[in-house]
Formats: C-alpha cells, sequence, structure tokens
C-alpha cells in the first residue's frame, strides 16, 4: 500500500504521538509499504523551530520514509487560543500543500492530537476519493475541559459535533485504548467501525548497547551517582501535575534518594519556578534532552513516575511511558486510575498510587528502596510483559492489516 499519514508531530520531537508513527512507520516500509508523513516544521513544544530546519515546505527521507513538511503558524506550547490557532494553521496548511505529493496515496490516515489535523487528512481523503482513518490518541474536545484549559461551554460543544461527524464519516477509526472505543461507541458509532492499536515499544530500539562513558559522565552531571533515582520522563503539560514530585520530595527525609525531571512543556516554567522556591535539593529539573538521550535517563532510574491528574476522562488513557519503563526493567509508580492501572496491575510490573498524592508515592519509592526483592520481581514482570503483548512490531502489523 501507499500509507498517507498526517500529524502535527514527528521526529525530531520527541513526544509520544510522533514516537508512535515513527515506529509504526518504520516497520510498515519493512514490511513493504511505502509511507509519506505529511507534517509540521519540528517545533514542539517550545514552539521554536528546530535546528537544521526552516518554517517553509520541504522533503526529506527519514529510513525509507518519505516527509513531506509544511509551514504553520508557531507558538509555545501553551496558551488556548494561540495553540488552536497553531493547529488550524496546520490544517490548513496541510491540504493546501497536500496538492504537491508525489504520488496519490491508497489511505489517508490522520493522528488527533492534534483534532485539526483528523480534519485535514479528512479533507485531503475526500479530494483524493480515497479511504480515511481516524486515529485517536487523545478524546478531544473532551481532554481540554479535563486539564483546565476551558470550560463546557457554546465552542466545546460545537466540536463536539465536528468530532461525532467526523467518526461517522471516517472509513474506520483506530483507538489506542479499549476505553477510547466505548466512549466513541456512546456517540452511536457501531463498535465494529472501531479498533483497538494499544501503544506499544520498539523492542529492537530499546535492546541496543549503551556507551558507558556517556552512561557515567550523566550520572555525574546530575549527581545521581549511588542514589535511588525516581524519574518523571515525558511532557510537563496541564494534564500531568508534576509539581507532585516536589511535593513528594519535600517531605522525603532519606538523602540517597532523588526525584528527577526529564521533559518541557506548558507547565514546565511554574514547575523551575516552584523549585526556585523550595530550594530542594533531591531534586534534578533536567529539562529536555535530545531522543537518544532518554535510554540513558531510563538507565540511570531507579523507578518510573507515570502520573496524571484526577480526571475520570484520563481513566481512559494509557500513557506509553509505562512500556518504556517495563523494556528497560523499571518498576513503574503509577499515578493514573483505569485501564492504564489495569496494564499494570496485570502485569504486577509496579506500585499504583492515587493521583496527586505525593505521600503514597513517596511511600511507594521507600517500599521500591527497601525491598530489593519485590524491585526485581516487578522489573522481570515488566520486561516479560511487555514482550508478549506490546511489541511495537507486532502492532504495527496488526495496524496495516486493517
Amino acid at each position: 500500500m501507499r500509507i498517507l499519514f498526517v500529524s502535527n508531530y514527528f521526529p525530531p520531537e520527541v513526544n509520544a504521538p510522533a514516537t508512535r508513527l515513527y515506529e509504526h512507520a518504520i516497520q510498515w516500509v519493512k514490511d513493504g509499504h511505502q509511507v509519506e508523513v505529511l507534517t509540521s516544521v519540528p517545533n514542539f513544544p517550545e514552539g521554536e523551530v528546530y535546528d537544521g530546519y526552516t518554517n517553509a515546505f520541504m522533503r526529506e527521507e527519514v529510513e525509507g520514509i518519505e516527509v513531506t513538511r509544511v509551514p504553520m503558524y508557531i507558538t509555545p506550547n501553551e496558551g488556548t487560543i494561540k495553540r488552536t490557532l497553531s493547529y488550524i494553521s496546520f490544517m490548513l496548511s496541510a491540504w493546501w500543500y497536500g496538492r504537491r505529493r508525489r504520488a496519490k496515496p491508497d489511505v489517508v490516515v490522520a493522528t488527533s492530537p492534534q483534532f485539526f489535523a483528523v480534519i485535514g487528512g479528512y479533507l485531503i481523503a475526500r479530494r483524493e476519493d480515497v479511504p480515511y482513518v481516524m486515529e485517536v490518541r487523545d478524546l478531544w474536545p473532551e481532554s481540554v475541559v479535563a486539564v483546565g484549559a476551558m470550560e463546557r461551554n457554546a465552542i466545546i460543544r460545537f466540536f463536539e459535533r465536528i468530532e461525532r461527524a467526523l467518526y461517522e464519516k471516517a472509513d474506520h477509526v483506530v483507538v489506542v485504548t479499549n476505553a477510547f472505543k466505548r466512549s466513541i461507541q456512546e456517540k452511536g458509532i457501531a463498535g465494529e467501525k472501531i479498533s483497538v492499536v494499544k501503544n506499544g515499544a520498539d523492542l529492537d530500539a530499546w535492546s541496543e548497547p549503551l556507551d558507558e562513558d556517556r552512561l557515567a559522565a550523566l550520572r555525574d552531571r546530575h549527581g545521581l551517582r549511588d542514589r535511588f533515582v525516581i524519574s518523571y520522563i515525558g511532557t510537563v503539560g496541564m494534564a500531568h501535575r508534576v509539581d507532585v514530585m516536589l511535593e513528594a520530595a519535600r517531605m522525603c527525609d532519606d538523602p540517597e534518594v532523588v526525584f528527577v525531571v526529564v521533559g518541557t512543556g506548558a507547565e514546565w516554567d511554574g514547575l523551575n519556578a516552584q523549585q526556585d522556591e523550595l530550594q530542594l535539593d533531591n531534586v534534578r529539573l533536567v529539562g529536555k534532552v535530545p531522543k537518544e538521550e532518554v535510554p540513558y535517563f531510563l538507565e540511570m532510574t531507579d523507578a518510573s513516575l507515570v502520573h496524571l491528574k484526577a480526571s475520570p476522562l484520563f481513566k481512559t488513557v494509557i500513557p506509553s511511558k509505562i512500556f518504556e519503563a517495563m523494556v528497560t526493567r523499571t518498576p513503574i509508580i503509577l499515578g493514573v486510575e483505569g485501564e492504564a492501572q489495569e496494564i499494570v496491575e496485570e502485569a504486577d510490573a509496579g506500585i499504583c498510587v492515587p493521583p496527586e498524592d505525593a505521600g503514597a508515592i513517596l511511600d511507594a519509592v521507600m517500599q521500591l528502596k527497601s525491598n530489593p526483592k519485590l524491585y526485581a520481581q516487578l522489573a522481570s514482570n515488566g520486561y516479560s510483559h511487555v514482550h508478549q503483548y506490546y511489541d511495537r512490531e507486532k502492532l504495527a502489523g496488526r495496524y496495516a492489516a486493517l
């Protein structure tokens, strides 16, 4: 097949949507398909164009994937109005420049987030008169209300009507959780039109050996040698309440324990301001790192914190961080209820705590630190579980079959 995939995000951006698409696309190319990704110039989340790129129409090839980048209005990942304008600009740009592709696709797939990308994908598919697949990684606009960015007002209700219309018009809908499927079915969409393809991990990529000198240098640079390290690695956004780590760190009186945050996002400046005020010597705010450095931080991590705000909507979410922790034999401290909790409990790969409960997070940290037998068992269980059920190669094959 010739697959055209429309997405706001693609490497060198390192967020979950970019990683999922990249790993699927590489596997599709290996399996003999032609894949073109229609995306933006890399700028997430700072709203600054990455080195080596310009905010203009351009083409490149990434490991056999044809990548077409289109210009858009660029803004940091903060502020509802500016971000919405940015997403709309990508939708319009993708639709306009999409006419300059090299060949007609057999199928168009578009992914949400962001929501306007799926509108752009639908318009392209109809112009080309080919099947359209809508991938849902986030229940938008419900998530906008859940994180507190907007009240449920007339604007939200308007987009809810567009959301339902897109579900109805799509030839197929792919979601990443069973809960998402149930939610969309409750909107009147037939279950046989919806398939679940969950997130997973590229097992081969995570098995590559690390440079021991580089690993040692990073440990020394951040003062992590001979420490028990709790890491949050990912987007520091409105949905994540990463500041709960600072509260746990403030309560911790064990000098061997260090809390590390790797990433950036809309709440990064607020997190820095909080640390400037508290001056906690057991906290390291590392910020954004290159994608190739993430495995090094996971290697230095003794327990991986995966956390979201306490919201009914987030019970439907499965953060991809849990699979990266499993494949690196890192026990999970999970502050997410619902389907993610079911996976971690089924795998017996970590300790589940209530969201936004710093005391419970600290208790889990001390339990893992003080019980080497439990630690080793959780690490081994997660590694086995991700290999059995969440191999990205197998998931990509299922997706292509759809």
